[in-house]
């Protein structure tokens, strides 16, 4: 009986392993043809498209810049300070500067774009000059359509990876869809970080603003007799300083001076 069993599995053993193997096959060729036709999926991403850009909201990019003198350096900023909470912006940086015969002051503000204009016309209203003036615009609709529409299909191959994933049953083959979520993942971070930075951009402009004033201050040069005088009156004060520090130490003084009258006192009696 035990040599018929052992005939029986001798027999039936090479078709039991060629099964294996060829659900084995099956499973890699199954998990190659889906890798292959995800692959297939994201080199047809869709990029935006002109007639897209067109019937989508614009999105512009506002920058200032604006240079000028004033008289009053603190009433200017008030009135600056004043246009913007009217047109609920807000100052980014403030710097103050002062340089020999000029104190300036530069200001980065942002605010919500569709108040730009409100607020440089508000601004220019009390200057009688402007040494520079420059306003720009730039049109980012279209890199933005792209790049949602880029976003839209890596979320869509990160979710097929996620399917093959759960099909996946050799370690290599999990390891090798892991990694490729891995980049996927990567590239949906870096495109939504810019899509934010871009919103941010086009939701508040920003206008660089630097106001400036003389002052009458000039650089003193002294004649050579006043540097004597002056000389000469840092020497007394130094001789009153020096006299200022014995009173301070004439406990100690007093001490050493009975000290050595005491010490030779004794010195006369010695030698006689």
């Amino acid at each position: 009986m035990k040599l018929l069993l052992s005939y029986v599995l001798i027999a039936f053993l090479p078709l039991m392993c060629s099964k294996s193997a060829s659900e084995n096959y099956k499973s890699e060729a199954y998990l190659e043809n889906e890798v292959i036709n995800i692959a297939e999926e994201a080199s047809e991403v869709s990029v935006a498209k002109p007639s897209e850009a067109k019937n989508s909201s614009p999105k512009i990019i506002k920058e200032g810049f604006l240079r000028f003198e004033t008289q009053d350096l603190d009433k200017t900023f008030s009135q600056i300070s004043n246009s913007l909470t009217a047109y609920k912006g807000y100052i980014q940086n403030d710097y103050t500067n002062k340089s020999y015969n000029r104190i300036s002051r530069h200001l980065i503000v942002r605010i919500p774009t569709e108040q730009f204009q409100n607020t440089v016309d508000a601004i220019s209203k009390d200057v009688t000059y402007f040494d520079s003036k420059r306003i720009s615009t730039k049109d980012v609709t279209e890199e933005f359509i792209d790049l949602e529409a880029r976003l839209k299909t890596k979320k869509t191959l990160e979710k097929r990876y996620l399917e093959l994933l759960d099909k996946a049953k050799t370690v290599e083959d999990v390891l090798n869809i892991e990694r490729e979520l891995s980049k996927i993942r990567e590239e949906i971070e870096a495109k939504e970080g810019r899509i934010k930075y871009l919103q941010n951009k086009v939701s508040f402009s920003t206008l660089d603003i630097e106001f400036y004033k003389y002052t009458d201050e000039a650089p003193v040069t002294l004649s050579y007799g006043s540097k004597m005088w002056n000389a000469l009156k840092s020497g007394f004060n130094g001789i009153s300083l020096f006299f200022l520090g014995l009173l301070h130490i004439w406990p100690f003084i007093l001490i050493l001076a009975f000290s050595i009258f005491f010490f030779r006192k004794w010195l006369k009696k010695r030698k006689k």
